[in-house]
């Protein structure tokens, strides 16, 4: 039988632990220093291509902390939100994609 679709968010809220919390915490020290690192470089007034290449560098470790943090969302809350037939949490799901795309 299928399970209904709940709007109301209140009535499905639930709570897991993410299995990459760990990892996705190293990524994020390690992009937040990369940061300060290219901060100083551009106190420093270094080259602007190398300043470019450096957030590069950061975007393509913004999309891969961005992929981890997805997978793990989709293993565990969307799955819980489609055995428990919660809309809510289906619907986050649809807006933060949109935002990632545009």
């Amino acid at each position: 039988m299928k399970k209904k679709l709940v709007d109301n968010a209140d009535e499905m809220k639930h709570t897991h632990t993410h299995t990459q919390t760990k990892q996705v915490l190293n990524r994020i020290n390690n992009i937040v220093g990369h940061m300060q690192g290219i901060g100083n470089m551009v106190e420093e007034g270094r080259d602007c291509s190398e300043v470019l290449v450096q957030l590069s560098a950061v975007s393509a470790s913004l999309r891969k902390l961005k992929a981890i943090i997805l997978k793990d969302h989709v293993e565990h809350c969307i799955a819980h939100a489609l055995e428990n037939g919660d809309k809510a949490t289906l619907d986050k799901l649809n807006n933060a994609l949109s935002e990632m795309v545009e």
